[in-house]
């Protein structure tokens, strides 16, 4: 075999590794986030779906935000304008987080109907704008 040809076989299996691995770490990795309405009919499928681990892309349900600071425990409630849920999360939410943005809640739905999260993303609004002067 000449150099040439060991070369090309060698840049094939590397770029083939290489393929496979992030692939592999996508699929691993990769989660779907579910709308409450998923998320029900999910339910009403599969019993089985409660204490697993999920995703659930909302909007926060104005006027369903309680804090209490000395638990750090915050609870709202999400929808997709058709199904709720409530939320409880422990910790401190991002900065972004009002009653009447979107976000993405990871956690567990346990079978008492509350969705357990462990962490809670809020969509950033597209720009930040000046308050205009009065």
């Amino acid at each position: 075999m000449n150099a040439g040809t060991k070369f090309a076989i060698g840049a094939v299996l590397i770029v083939g590794s290489v393929g496979y691995l992030m692939a592999s770490g996508v699929k691993q990795t990769g989660q779907y986030y579910f709308t409450p309405s998923e998320l029900s009919q999910k339910i009403a499928v599969d019993r089985s779906f409660y204490n697993v681990g999920m995703k659930v892309g909302a909007r926060v349900v104005p006027g369903s935000v309680t804090r209490d600071l000395a638990t750090k425990t915050l609870r709202f409630q999400v929808t997709d304008g058709t199904v709720r849920y409530p939320v409880e999360f422990h910790g401190l939410p991002p900065d972004t987080f009002n009653d009447s943005v979107e976000v993405v809640v990871e956690g567990r739905l346990h079978p008492d109907g509350v969705i357990y999260a462990t962490d809670v993303l809020a969509k950033c609004g597209s720009r930040y704008e000046a308050v205009p002067k009065a």
